[in-house]
């Protein structure tokens, strides 16, 4: 039997599918220290045990982003904080290669808050 968040990611349709899972799989590669977990009804990864980011989609365009934990403390162009206090986000174009450079520049740099 599935687990619930391995549902999630094959309920998704294309090209949103293709995305969060090439997305899963990239930021499984950045340390061994990260692990995938299902956490408030989406996929979430955790750094050393604790929150670290999660993938989830703009309600309106279904533009897939991460939504990275302690962001509030990263200055990069490409974050958007929106009304967030601790996240912030990095939107992802579904139907574009994934902007690797900004997402292990971010994610890198996060880790280090902990």
């Amino acid at each position: 039997m599935l687990s619930e968040l391995d549902n999630f990611y094959l309920n998704l349709e294309e090209p949103q599918k293709g995305c969060f899972l090439a997305l899963r799989d990239f930021i499984l590669t950045l340390s061994q220290d990260i692990t995938p977990e299902w956490k408030y009804k989406l996929p979430f990864f955790y750094f050393k045990g604790k929150m670290f980011c999660y993938l989830w989609m703009d309600k309106k365009t279904k533009e897939p982003y991460i939504g990275i934990a302690k962001a509030n403390l990263l200055n990069f162009l490409y974050l958007e904080q929106g009304d967030r206090k601790r996240m912030k986000i990095l939107r992802i174009p579904p139907n574009q290669d994934l902007p690797v450079r900004e997402i292990k520049e971010c994610l890198t740099e996060a880790m280090k808050f902990y």
